[in-house]
C-alpha cells in the first residue's frame, strides 16, 4: 500500500522540488510515529524523519516509511538533504507555520525559496480520507469510551458532583487503554445541560436530572467521540418529548450520511425534524464535524458547510436541543461515510437511560 509519504511525492507539481513538514499531527501523519519535536524532509525520491536524543531510538524502532536521522544542527542538515537532491524550491506548510516562523525558515535556508503552496492541501486532502488501520484505531478509541459509559452509569446517582463523574470517567478510560483524553470531558447536569459546551462544576446531580456526557478516547492518537444524554431517577413529559425528538433527528442525520452528500445537506436533514418540531432556535451549533488525529478536522456538516463527503470520511451526528435555564439533550454518534450510506461506529444505545 502506497505511504503517506509516497502519496506526497508522487503527487508534488511541477515546480515544486521538495517539502518540509514541522506541524505535529502532519509529522505523526505521514510517519505513524507522535513526538513533541522533529522535521520531515521530503524530496522527490528520499525522505527523511530528523528527530532528537528523547524519541528517536522509538522512532527507528517504530517508523518504517522513511529513513530515522539523529537531529543535530537541523538547518544545516536539512540544507545537506534538499542540497544533495539539487532542490530549489521547498513547499512548506502555510496552515500552520506562523509569518515569524516563515522569515526564521527563510534565514536559516538560504539559497532554497520557500513556497506555501500545495503542501498543507495535499495534507489536509489526504487526512481526510480514513484508511481501513486508522478507522480500526478509532473504533479500538471508542469501544474504550463505550466500557467507561457502561461504567459510569453505575456511578452516577443523586449526590454526586459533576466534577466527581468527570474524574471518575476519565480515569477510567486512561486506566482501561486509553492512552489519552480526546478532549476535557464534559459532565453536565440538571439546567447546565442547556450548555453545549458547559464545564463541570461542584453542583451535585439530583433527581429529575438530565446528565449529559460529552467524551472520547484516543489509541495511538486517533481520537473517538461520544455525547449520551441520561436521566437521573425520572423524567417529565418535556424532558421525554424533547429527547424523542433529538433522537429522531440524530437517526434521520445518520440515515443520510452517503458518499457524495454536502455538509449543508448533511446538517438539514437532522435539523429539520427539530424544526418541523418547534425546537429549531434551541439547535445553534452544527450537526457534526470530522474526526481523526485531531477531534476537529474537515468535513463538517452546517448550515454553512460548503464540504462534500467522500467515501471514507469519519463524521459525528451531533443534533442538540438546549433550552436555558431549563435542560439540553444531545445525542452523538461517529460514522464512516460509505459509498451506500454510513457505518456506525458508535455501539452505545440511543434509548433514553433513567437511572
Amino acid at each position: 500500500m502506497e505511504t503517506a509519504i509516497k502519496k506526497i511525492q508522487t503527487s508534488m507539481p511541477e515546480g515544486i522540488d521538495a517539502a518540509l513538514v514541522i506541524s505535529p499531527v502532519a509529522r505523526q501523519y505521514l510517519t505513524g510515529f507522535p513526538s513533541e519535536d522533529g522535521w520531515v524532509a521530503i524530496t522527490r525520491d528520499d525522505a527523511v524523519f530528523f528527530e532528537d536524543s528523547r524519541y528517536i531510538e522509538a522512532a527507528e524502532a517504530q517508523v518504517t516509511s522513511c529513513r530515522c536521522v539523529l537531529q543535530g544542527k537541523i538547518y544545516e542538515q536539512l540544507c545537506e538533504f534538499f542540497g544533495a537532491a539539487g532542490a530549489k524550491r521547498v513547499a512548506i506548510e502555510s496552515g500552520f507555520v506562523t509569518l515569524a516562523g516563515f522569515e526564521n525558515l527563510k534565514a536559516k535556508l538560504p539559497g532554497f525559496e520557500l513556497t506555501g503552496e500545495f503542501l498543507t492541501d495535499a495534507i489536509s486532502s489526504m487526512r481526510r480520507i480514513k484508511t481501513r488501520e486508522q478507522v480500526e484505531m478509532m473504533t479500538t478509541a471508542q469501544r474504550v469510551a463505550e466500557k467507561a459509559l457502561d461504567h459510569i452509569l453505575g456511578f452516577i446517582k443523586p449526590g454526586v458532583t459533576e466534577k466527581q463523574v468527570q474524574l471518575e470517567l476519565d480515569f477510567y478510560m486512561l486506566s482501561h487503554g486509553a492512552e489519552a483524553l480526546s478532549f476535557e470531558t464534559i459532565a453536565v447536569s440538571g439546567a447546565n445541560t442547556s450548555k453545549p459546551h458547559g464545564v463541570p462544576s461542584g453542583k451535585k446531580i439530583e433527581k429529575g436530572d438530565f446528565v449529559t456526557l460529552d467524551f472520547g478516547a484516543t489509541f495511538n492518537g486517533w481520537h473517538s467521540d461520544m455525547t449520551r444524554t441520561v436521566a437521573v431517577g425520572s423524567v417529565s413529559e418535556k424532558q421525554r418529548e424533547v429527547y424523542n425528538i433529538v433522537l429522531a433527528a440524530q437517526r434521520a442525520g445518520l440515515s443520510a450520511l452517503t458518499a457524495g452528500i454536502s455538509g449543508r445537506d448533511a446538517d438539514k436533514a437532522a435539523r429539520d425534524v427539530i424544526e418541523n418540531a418547534g425546537y429549531g432556535k434551541y439547535f445553534g451549533h452544527g450537526t457534526g464535524h470530522g474526526v481523526g488525529l485531531e477531534i476537529h478536522e474537515s468535513p463538517s456538516s452546517s448550515p454553512a458547510s460548503t464540504d462534500v463527503f467522500d467515501a471514507g470520511v469519519v463524521v459525528t451526528v451531533e443534533p442538540g436541543i438546549y433550552i436555558p435555564g431549563e435542560f439540553g439533550v444531545r445525542i452523538e454518534d461517529m460514522a464512516v461515510v460509505c459509498r451506500d450510506g454510513c457505518i456506525d461506529l458508535t455501539e452505545a444505545s440511543r434509548e433514553l437511560i433513567i437511572l
